[in-house]
């Protein structure tokens, strides 16, 4: 397995064109699948994750097609998958697609993943699910994936959940309930990353669904309602972004990044004010960001990460360049990613000489005189390694990364966009 760091000879520079949005993606495909209609999609992310959604929304009776333009969705009434679904590594696609094979009546789903993936709760889910007369239940009674989805349909009715393990928990039920055979409600306590439940209550209005909330923890969804079809185009993701900016930072220099609408709910697109916040220049063009640095130690503090765990990576890695501690709460279900990702970063950082106060729901970190000779396992993590691979440029002949092979998840051509702004990368 190889080794990579990153170096840098000097400041960076050049323009980005922002991959498009894997949240985004995952819920235009899967809408437009439910839609009585054809739907076409531009700019899609074409990654190991939405491609699990592409083949699932394919079992359950949707045709898709790519091309150069994007990608051409025909909906269909969903009914049971002849074979199991397997989701890869993408948790997304398991919590929305157990969801939607609850709605045919007749024959059952069995869906499965990944080593990760057998390990990602989905209790919480499958209780509320039963609450709205839908059967689906753990194969081996742990709470995980393999998930079967039962026949009889989803009758509605009422029911609660916790949300402060996962906001896709929240979305699955909210995208599947407006065709259920009844009315439903839905009750949510503690939720977090609330931006990706206002992205998906965006997405399924612009499709006809109609659902009435206060904020997000109480909605009334009716049932028996249709999708309508609708062209949309997916933004460029303010998570993958959020990765460049944050080279920028840790190296300094002056970098454009391209395709960021701000007018759509991203939670990650935070990454702006805190980086200000830490005193780097970041100026909005349009819906381009331009980010610029001068290399210096970085302002630190405590940041509130409830609604945008995804940047927890990020923030543990800028700590690095920090002249006070930074501290990160409101991430315990961070926890529940495709690692632990506190655990995962408290690990890395640890082995680097940084020293960390691991808590429950984040943790605090003090930057290290130097960095100590280390290799860290992202543990097939696409935002560990992204996030490691970042640190590695502070030191790139003592820190090395293994686990490249995850960034088909979500951003593939990380790598090259990093060689595009002066970047060199040392396999070994």
């Amino acid at each position: 397995m190889a080794k990579v760091s990153l170096a840098a000879s000097g400041k960076l520079s050049g323009k980005i064109e922002v991959p498009p949005s894997k949240s985004y993606t995952h819920r235009a495909v899967l809408m437009a699948s439910l839609a009585s209609g054809e739907s076409r999609i531009s700019r899609p992310l074409v990654s190991r994750d939405t491609l699990a959604t592409y083949s699932a929304c394919r079992a359950m009776g949707a045709k898709l097609e790519g091309s150069d333009a994007g990608l051409t969705v025909v909906g269909s009434e969903p009914r049971a998958a002849q074979d199991v679904v397997n989701v890869e590594n993408s948790g997304t696609t398991l919590r929305f697609m157990t969801s939607v094979f609850t709605l045919p009546e007749r024959g059952c789903t069995v869906l499965t993943g990944d080593a990760s993936i057998r390990r990602r709760p989905m209790q919480g889910l499958l209780d509320a699910l039963s609450g709205l007369g839908a059967k689906a239940w753990s194969s081996n009674g742990n709470g995980c994936a393999p998930i079967i989805v039962g026949e009889g349909g989803m009758t509605g009715g009422n029911t609660t959940m916790r949300g402060d393990v996962s906001s896709q928990f929240v979305s699955s039920i909210l995208i599947s309930a407006p065709l259920a055979q009844g009315d439903s409600t839905l009750k949510v306590t503690d939720p977090v990353s609330r931006p990706y439940i206002e992205a998906t209550l965006m997405l399924s209005g612009l499709h006809g669904i109609r659902i009435e909330r206060d904020g997000v923890s109480n909605f009334s969804i009716p049932g028996q309602q249709v999708y309508k079809p609708h062209d949309f185009s997916v933004p460029a993701d303010f998570s993958s972004a959020s990765f460049v900016m944050t080279a920028v930072a840790l190296i300094g220099g002056k970098v454009e990044l391209s395709g960021l609408d701000a007018s759509l709910p991203q939670g990650d697109s935070a990454i702006v004010d805190i980086l200000v916040r830490m005193g780097l220049r970041v100026d909005r063009r349009g819906d381009s960001v331009l980010v610029q640095a001068d290399g210096e130690r970085l302002k630190g503090g405590s940041f509130d990460l409830s609604d945008t765990p995804d940047l927890l990576p990020v923030l543990a890695m800028l700590a690095l360049k920090c002249e006070e501690p930074l501290e990160i709460t409101g991430v315990a279900h961070a926890r529940f990613k495709e690692t632990d990702r506190i655990g995962v970063a408290t690990e890395g950082l640890q082995k680097m000489g940084v020293r960390v106060e691991e808590r429950h729901d984040g943790m605090k970190i003090t930057r290290p005189v130097r960095l100590s000779r280390t290799v860290l396992d992202a543990h097939d993590d696409h935002r560990m390694f992204m996030a490691f691979a970042l640190a590695s440029m502070l030191a790139p002949d003592d820190v090395r990364v293994v686990g490249e092979e995850s960034l088909d998840v979500s951003y593939p051509d990380f790598l090259e966009n990093m060689q595009g702004l002066g970047v060199r990368v040392v396999r070994e």
